[in-house]
């Protein structure tokens, strides 16, 4: 039986209604205690400290600017402050994630050598060459000039300039124009043994053909991710990547647009050009590293418990945004929520508080699926006075840690002034994990958003929430559904199932780019979304039995606006196909609901009481869905307890590896576009509902309420390849 809505328009009046409190969910005392502790210029502070290194995984840079975060962790008083150290050496798993080696360079320039040019020279005028044959002197034809040296990239200046995952090289050769380099056709008709080749693709998607074809290296001007900026800066230098596990070893420069067109002009003129390459870098054996640090919390048992703040350390230098501002974020939630703990401002909360700092979405695998080490120092007075520090070498047990975490915070580009274009999201999870949390981080974002218009507006509010260095417009945070791409993923994969908000940018038009700098960071964005993390993740903290069904009471309205919203969305839809959508999408938001119990397990009686109690539940009735399955729409497949973590991860395709060994074709599924999803999204959702229950109809109808339409036929074709390599079994 699925509960199916009953109402109609009435359902957006009543959304319309819905104000926010002022202040919600918290205490004003509280509240008013975040916002004047809260500073925009020290997280700043530490974001230009962060932005200082090049923080690619298991590299010196990466360890230098975990050092900064422990050492700040330290200073700020927090407890249990460590860098985990999980091995990674290319063959070690952590569940889904294949470790990726360290990569590490030391010096990296591309150079043009000096040398001579015979460009037109310009020619005299026709009076001119009368006089010049008239007394004898030569007209002339050619000449030749001398070219200076000329350094066209810089490692050391620049880091960016070195694609990642370059192997060290000391090659001069000439340079070839291959268009996109990634099809055959591009190299039809040129010889490109032993050359250079000039490619407008990644590294990573050009290498293994430009290997094939003997090319010894690439110079790419890959343009940023495609928004209404896309490609309109030409001197944007963007973030290159090589493939980790490519047998084509080769080095990759990264040039701006401005250079690229420059050397196409002169080569499609005949002109030759000739490179010189100096690379030192390459993979080894290493460490993905991991910072954490904790609040630990009052209450006796649920203590044990954790919420936890996330961000992604590792990135390109700059990488001011993305993510010096989410990691430097926390961290200023972190000083604060100690301090005010600490001088009995706030009262310490019931459970634990933890803040991570990993590399991007391979660190959080490793650190729910491995076992870190990790040294602790203890300290001892001795007889004369002096102190004797001695460490001892611990494990960290992920596992563990992945069953203590009941929510995440998790932030990934929350600076960015109006300069980036960037709006600021507070983004849902997916519907295969109805949770309450989102509501509680959106009705702090939007009191912001209300708070910051009044004082925009006016120039008074109670609560501006406005730093001294930064600016003063509104927030205007959205409420948005969710996406895919940062670690947020890894947190809400079936394997885990952990709640997680997700605070962030997009789009930003210097994302992945040299011009991802402090200089376009703001001071009082930072404050805003600290606050709004702070808010949540100390109100869940504290979150006890007695205060859910009030609290029950005080979301349901969100819970009717989210279906309105749906509703309107609705209209794009084929009427056939809205009625097992309502019936899901219903479910869903009793079930969020219903989740709550994880924060009181001592009122799992009341669940009954919450659900009949609600207004949501006089607009909900009991029926059975129309939708007749038959064949292949009846069967269930159940996800096997390991390998754990979604299938697409970083740097490595666990499914594109894994079938390619079966010998089977790539599913249709992960190349469909739906009405609000793509491929990934769809094939991330049909995975995490294969839970033993539904059947492959109900997994259609689920992922369709959420991205759109999608023929049954791919779904079960997913479902069988996901059987055929292991990843899930099929329940009889």
């Amino acid at each position: 039986m699925r509960p199916v809505l009953t109402l109609g328009v009435s359902l957006f009046v009543l959304a319309a209604a819905v104000e926010a409190q002022k202040p919600p969910l918290l205490p004003e005392k509280d509240v008013a205690a975040l916002a004047n502790e809260l500073s925009g210029e020290t997280a700043k502070r530490n974001l230009e400290g962060i932005a200082r290194f090049h923080r690619q995984r298991g590299s010196k840079g990466f360890h230098e600017a975990a050092e900064l975060v422990a050492e700040r962790l330290r200073a700020y008083g927090l407890s249990d402050v460590a860098i985990l150290q999980f091995p990674a050496d290319g063959k070690i798993f952590y569940g889904t994630q294949r470790s990726r080696p360290a990569w590490d360079a030391e010096v990296a320039e591309l150079w043009e050598p000096s040398g001579l040019e015979s460009p037109p020279c310009p020619q005299p005028s026709s009076e001119m060459q009368k006089r010049m044959e008239k007394e004898g002197v030569g007209v002339a034809v050619d000449c030749v000039i001398a070219r200076p040296e000329k350094r066209l990239a810089s490692y050391e200046a620049e880091p960016i300039v070195l694609a990642e995952d370059s192997e060290s090289a000391d090659v001069t050769s000439d340079l070839v124009d291959v268009g996109e380099g990634t099809k055959e056709s591009d190299y039809a008709m040129k010889d490109v043994k032993g050359k250079i080749v000039l490619v407008s693709a990644q590294p990573g998607a050009v290498q293994d053909l430009a290997g094939k074809f003997g090319a010894v290296g690439i110079v790419s001007y890959a343009q940023n991710q495609k928004t209404a900026w896309w490609g309109e800066d030409e001197n944007l230098i963007r973030w290159g990547h090589l493939e980790t596990f490519s047998t084509s070893k080769m080095f990759g420069f990264m040039v701006s647009l401005k250079t690229a067109r420059g050397m196409k002009e002169r080569l499609a003129k005949g002109e030759k050009i000739r490179l010189h390459a100096v690379v030192k870098a390459g993979q080894h054996a290493g460490n993905y590293e991991v910072v954490t640090a904790t609040i630990p919390g009052a209450d006796a048992k649920l203590k044990e418990e954790e919420i936890a703040f996330s961000c992604h350390l590792d990135h390109q230098r700059p990488g001011a945004n993305d993510n010096g501002s989410g990691c430097a974020t926390i961290l200023e939630v972190a000083r604060t929520l100690q301090k005010l703990i600490a001088e009995g401002k706030l009262a310490r909360p019931a459970r634990t508080i933890r803040f991570i700092f990993p590399p991007e979405i391979e660190g959080t695998l490793a650190m729910l699926n491995g076992q870190g080490r990790f040294s602790q120092p203890s300290h001892s007075e001795n007889p004369d006075g002096s102190e004797t520090i001695r460490f001892s070498n611990l494990v960290f047990l992920g596992p563990e840690l992945a069953k203590r975490i009941k929510a995440v915070v998790h932030m990934d580009m929350v600076g960015g002034r109006l300069e980036t274009k960037a709006v600021f999201h507070v983004t849902r999870g997916p519907m295969s994990l109805p949770s309450f949390v989102h509501d509680v981080a959106w009705a702090f974002a939007e009191w912001v958003n209300e708070e910051s218009y009044k004082f925009a507006a006016t120039g008074k509010a109670e609560y501006p929430m406005v730093a001294p260095e930064g600016g003063k417009e509104q927030l205007r945070a959205e409420y948005s559904a969710f996406t895919m791409g940062s670690d947020h993923d890894v947190y809400q994969d079936s394997s885990f199932g952990i709640p997680a908000i997700y605070l962030n940018d997009w789009p930003d038009r210097y994302i992945h780019t040299n011009f991802d700098t402090a200089a376009n960071i703001d001071p009082t964005k930072l404050k805003r979304a600290a606050f709004i993390g702070a808010a949540t993740g100390y109100f869940l903290a504290g979150i006890r039995d007695e205060q859910v069904l009030p609290l029950t009471e005080w979301i349901w309205p969100y819970n009717l606006r989210r279906i309105a919203e749906s509703e309107a969305r609705d209209r794009q839809v084929p009427k056939q196909e809205r009625f097992a959508a309502d019936l899901f999408r219903a479910a869903y938001e009793r079930n969020a609901l219903e989740e709550m119990s994880v924060f009181a397990p001592g009122g799992a009686p009341d669940r009954e009481k919450r659900r009949t109690a609600l207004p949501l539940a006089k607009y909900m009735k009991d029926q059975t869905a129309t939708s007749e399955a038959s064949g292949d729409a009846l069967l269930k497949f159940s996800r096997r307890h390991e390998p754990k973590g979604p299938l697409a991860v970083f740097g490595y395709d666990y499914f594109a590896e894994h079938a390619k060994v079966a010998g089977m074709a790539t599913p249709k599924l992960l190349s469909y576009e739906g009405l609000w999803g793509s491929g990934e999204e769809y094939a991330y959702e049909v995975l995490n509902f294969a839970d033993g229950k539904r059947n492959a109809q109900e997994i259609r109808d689920a992922v369709s309420a959420e991205y759109g339409p999608i023929p049954l036929e791919l779904v079960v074709e997913y479902l069988k390849a996901l059987e055929k390599i292991g990843v899930v079994e099929q329940v009889k």
